[in-house]
C-alpha cells in the first residue's frame, strides 16, 4: 500500500493535465479543483495509515538494486504534512489563475505532491535520487508555466541548473555508498568509512544546500518567483526547498559521524539566516521578500541540524511550511488587486480587510510572536544554538529580531491601511484556501502547551534542547524590538524607501547573482563560444574532406569507366579480328588439306590400279609377298 501514497498524486496529476486543458466554465474549474483536493486528502489519509502501521515495502530489480519505502518516524510525519499543506494550493490555483494552461498547472501541482512524498518515504539513496530528480523536473515545468513571455523559461532554467548542480553531490554520495557496501540502503550507510564516508557526507551536504537555497546558492529562489503564485507557495512550503533540510534530518546519525559536518552546516545555516534576513528587509518585490525569508528560515533549520538537534529543525519545518504557504497565497491576492508586485504600490488593508487579517496571522507567526506554533519552534532552535554554544544562542535570538523586522515590513507595506476603496465583500475560494492555512497556523499554537514531550517522544522526536530562561527573554525581546522598528520606520514614512533606495546589491543577495554571472556564467559562455568556433573549424575541415572525397570519387569513376570501356572495346576488337582471321585462315587450311588428301588418294588409287593387271601369276605373287610379310611381322612381335 505504501507505494500508492506517492503514486496516486502523480497519476492524478497526469490525468488532470491530459483531460483539463482550459477551464472556460465554472463547472470545469470546480471539477479540476475537486479532483485536486480529493487527491491531496486521499494521499494524506493513505500516508496516515502507512505511518500508523510503519509500513515498509521494497522491489527487487536485480542483485544489487532494491528500491524501498518506509513510513516510520520522520518519514511518515513529513509524508502526511506534504499533502495536507499542499491541499489548499491547487484549490487556490483553479480559481485564481488564468484559463490558459490551467489543466497543466493544476496537474503539475498535484503530481508535485507525489514526487515529494516519494522523496520523503525513500529508504535508500537510489529511490531518493528518483524522487529528487522528479521534484527538480516538475519545479522546472511549474516555474516555466508562462513560457511564452521568455523570462519564465529563463528563470526556470536557472533554478533547474543550480539544483541539478547540487544533485551531482547526491550521485557522488550514492556512488561512495555503493562502492563501500554494495548497497544504496540507508541502513548500510553507517558502514561507509574513511575517504568514502567523507565523499558521502560532502555529496549529501552539497545536494541539501542547493535544494534548500543556502548560501551561495540562495538566489535561485528569486528566479523561482517567475512562476505563478501557487507554484511559489508549494515550492517554498513543504516540497522543493524543504527537501534539502529533510534529508539532513533523516540521515543525521550517519552525517554527524563526520567531524566537519556540524560546524560546516551550522556556519552555512547561520550565514543564510542572517544574510537572508537582511536581503528580505531591503527587498521591494513582495514575492522576493518571501523568497529571501524562505532561505533565511531554512538557514535557521540548518543551524539546528548543525547544533545536533534535527528534531527541532523538523518541527520548525512543519510550522514554517504552513505559514509560508499562507503568506504566498496572500501575496498572490495582493498582486492581483494592486496590479503590481512592488510593495510600495500596495497598502491594501482597506481594499482587502479579510486577506489582511489572515495574512497578519501568518506574519505574526513567522515573526516569532507567541502564542503561534512557529514562534515555539523558533525558540527550540534558539535553545539548540544555546546548547551548542552560548554565543550561538545569542546570535540566533538577535537575528530573530531581523526576521520580525522584515515580516512586519511585509505586512505593513502589503496590507497596511491605504487609500484604496473597500470593494464589496464576498467570500471566494482563494480566500477560503488562505483561511484554511491561517486556521492551521492558529491550531499549531498548541505547541506552547506544557506536556508536549510525551507526544513528540511517541513519534521519535524526543531529542529537543533544554532551553534557558535568558534565551527566551532575549529572543522575545529581539522580536518585539524588530516589530517596533518596523512600525517606527513606517510612521516616519521611511519603510517604503528602505526597499527602494537602499536595497541595491544587498537586497539582491549581496551581489551573488552578479558575481555568479561574471565568474561562472560568462566564462562558461565564452568557453562555449570558443568551443563552438573550434567545432565550426572542425566541421569545415570535415566538410572540405568530404567534398575532396566526393571530387576524387567522381574523377576516379570517370577515369575508371573510361579505362574499362577502352579495354573492353580493345578486347572486343581483338577478338573480332581474331575471329575474322581464324575464319579466313582456317577455311584456306582445311581446303588445302582436303585437296591435298584427295590428290594423294587419287594418286595412290591410280598407282594401285596399275597393280591389278588381271594376270593370274601377278595375283599369286602378291599373295606370296603378303604372306611372307605377315609371317615376318608375327615372328618379330611374338
Amino acid at each position: 500500500m505504501i507505494w500508492i501514497v506517492p503514486a496516486l498524486p502523480m497519476l492524478a496529476g497526469l490525468l488532470l493535465w491530459v483531460t483539463v486543458h482550459q477551464a472556460e466554465s465554472d463547472s470545469r474549474r470546480r471539477g479540476a479543483a475537486g479532483v485536486a483536493l480529493l487527491t491531496a486528502c486521499t494521499s494524506a489519509v493513505l500516508a496516515i495509515v502507512a505511518a500508523g502501521f510503519e509500513a515498509e515495502a521494497s522491489v527487487r530489480w536485480g542483485s544489487f538494486l532494491e528500491p524501498s519505502l518506509s513510513a516510520s518516524g520522520a518519514a511518515g510525519m513529513v509524508a502526511i504534512l506534504v499533502p495536507l499543506i499542499a491541499a489548499p494550493i491547487p484549490l487556490y490555483a483553479t480559481y485564481h489563475e488564468p484559463n490558459r494552461g490551467l489543466g497543466r498547472l493544476t496537474g503539475l501541482l498535484v503530481a508535485f505532491i507525489g514526487a515529494m512524498q516519494l522523496l520523503v518515504l525513500a529508504e535508500d539513496l537510489f529511490t531518493l535520487m528518483v524522487g529528487w530528480e522528479l521534484v527538480s523536473a516538475l519545479s522546472w515545468g511549474l516555474i516555466a508555466h508562462d513560457w511564452r513571455d521568455g523570462q519564465s523559461a529563463k528563470a526556470a532554467a536557472h533554478a533547474l541548473n543550480v539544483t541539478r548542480f547540487g544533485s551531482l553531490g547526491l550521485f557522488l554520495a550514492a556512488g561512495a555508498a555503493f562502492s563501500s557496501t554494495g548497497s544504496f540502503a540507508y541502513a548500510q550507510l553507517g558502514e561507509v568509512a574513511g575517504s568514502m564516508r567523507t565523499l558521502l557526507v560532502a555529496g549529501i551536504v552539497l545536494a541539501a544546500v542547493t535544494k534548500s537555497a543556502q548560501v551561495p546558492f540562495s538566489p535561485w529562489l528569486y528566479s523561482a518567483m517567475a512562476g505563478p503564485t501557487p507554484v511559489s507557495a508549494l515550492l517554498h512550503s513543504a516540497t522543493m526547498v524543504a527537501a534539502g533540510v529533510y534529508v539532513l534530518v533523516r540521515l543525521h546519525p550517519v552525517l554527524a559521524a563526520e567531524g566537519w559536518f556540524s560546524p560546516v552546516v551550522l556556519g552555512i545555516g547561520l550565514a543564510t539566516f542572517v544574510g537572508g534576513g537582511i536581503a528580505a528587509a531591503l527587498q521591494g518585490h513582495i514575492k522576493k521578500v518571501l523568497a529571501a525569508s524562505t532561505s533565511a528560515q531554512y538557514g535557521l533549520m540548518m543551524v539546528a541540524v548543525g547544533a545536533g538537534f534535527p528534531a527541532a529543525a523538523l518541527l520548525h519545518l512543519f510550522a514554517h511550511a504552513v505559514v509560508k504557504a499562507q503568506l504566498f497565497l496572500a501575496a498572490g491576492l495582493a498582486i492581483s488587486t494592486a496590479g503590481t508586485a512592488e510593495l510600495r504600490h500596495m497598502r491594501l488593508g482597506r481594499a482587502m480587510p479579510a486577506v489582511a487579517l489572515l495574512s497578519a496571522i501568518g506574519a505574526a507567526a513567522l515573526a516569532g510572536l507567541p502564542p503561534f506554533g512557529a514562534a515555539w519552534t523558533k525558540e527550540q532552535i534558539v535553545a539548540a544554538g544555546g546548547s551548542y554554544a552560548a554565543w550561538l544562542g545569542l546570535v540566533v535570538a538577535a537575528a530573530g529580531g531581523l526576521s520580525a523586522l522584515y515580516v512586519t515590513r511585509f505586512q505593513l507595506m502589503a496590507f497596511g491601511r491605504g487609500d484604496r476603496p473597500k470593494p464589496q465583500s464576498r467570500l471566494s475560494v482563494p480566500v477560503a484556501a488562505l483561511g484554511a492555512l491561517a486556521l492551521a497556523t492558529v491550531v499549531l499554537s498548541i505547541a506552547w502547551i506544557p506536556g508536549l514531550e510525551p507526544a513528540l517522544d511517541a513519534v521519535g522526536l524526543s531529542e529537543l534542547p533544554a532551553g534557558k530562561p535568558w534565551e527566551l527573554v532575549v529572543s522575545i525581546g529581539a522580536v518585539i524590538l524588530g516589530v517596533y522598528a518596523a512600525f517606527g520606520l513606517d510612521r516616519a514614512r521611511r519603510l517604503a524607501r528602505l526597499g527602494v533606495a537602499r536595497a541595491g546589491w544587498i537586497g539582491d543577495w549581496f551581489g551573488i547573482p552578479t558575481v555568479a554571472e561574471k565568474a561562472v556564467v560568462q566564462p562558461w559562455l565564452r568557453l562555449a563560444k570558443a568551443a563552438a568556433t573550434f567545432d565550426r573549424v572542425v566541421d569545415r575541415g570535415v566538410e572540405r574532406s568530404a567534398q575532396a572525397g566526393r571530387w576524387a570519387s567522381r574523377v576516379t569513376a570517370r577515369l575508371g569507366e573510361r579505362g574499362v570501356d577502352e579495354i573492353v572495346e580493345a578486347l572486343a576488337a581483338a577478338m573480332a579480328g581474331l575471329g575474322r582471321w581464324a575464319a579466313s585462315s582456317a577455311e584456306l587450311i582445311v581446303d588445302r588439306v582436303v585437296k591435298t588428301a584427295a590428290g594423294a588418294t587419287g594418286y595412290v588409287a591410280r598407282d594401285a590400279s596399275r597393280i591389278h593387271t588381271g594376270m593370274l601369276h601377278h595375283n599369286y605373287l602378291f599373295v606370296a609377298v603378303g604372306t611372307i610379310v605377315l609371317t615376318a611381322s608375327a615372328a618379330v612381335w611374338s
